[in-house]
């Protein structure tokens, strides 16, 4: 199964030097990696977009594709969805597209198991596990909703197993094969 991601690079960011060459060769080879140990190929094509924060309203971000699902490099994630607490990673649907967007000041690789996994295989895996479709719940569903990806993140890091992920994951590709008209639940 092949997975359609557009990674877009945020213009607005001043990059330290080697953070990108190391996201791309450490964490992103990392979670590819990671996926296709289980049979789900991730295809990613790099575009450069950008990601504006206004003062006091949701970001707006350029760059972005349908069909596929779209990673978002940048800095920090906008103060907007993460409420000041320096998240690594989010999942959504924004304006009709499927982003996940990627923190290079605070994402990691594997670092614990269960606890402190792969910011990009945890975010995409929001998506094939079709999370994307409907909002976090409050309190302990939320949370409950979280160690559960972080346990395949976990299957996928140390075991290479993916038998749970793959039949969403193809409901998920399939969906984006619908160029994100209808969501599928």
């Amino acid at each position: 199964m092949i997975v359609p991601v557009n990674l877009v690079l945020d213009g607005q960011v001043k990059w330290r030097p080697r953070q990108l060459d190391e996201f791309q060769r450490g964490i992103w080879a990392a979670a590819v990696r990671d996926f296709a140990g289980c049979g789900v190929q991730i295809e990613g094509t790099w575009k450069a977009g950008g990601v504006q924060r206004p003062p006091g309203r949701e970001p707006v971000i350029s760059g972005l594709e349908r069909g596929v699902l779209n990673v978002v490099i940048t800095n920090r994630i906008p103060l907007e969805w993460d409420q000041g607490r320096a998240w690594s990673g989010v999942t959504t649907r924004y304006r009709g597209y499927d982003l996940c967007m990627v923190a290079l000041d605070h994402a990691h690789g594997h670092q614990a198991p269960l606890l402190s996994l792969n910011t990009c295989t945890h975010e995409l895996l929001h998506a094939l596990m079709l999370d994307i479709l409907e909002d976090r719940p409050p309190g302990l569903a939320g949370q409950a909703r979280e160690l559960r990806i972080d346990w395949y993140a976990t299957r996928l890091w140390l075991f290479h197993d993916g038998a749970a992920i793959r039949k969403p994951a193809q409901k998920y590709v399939e969906r984006l094969g619908n160029r994100g008209g209808l969501d599928l639940k």
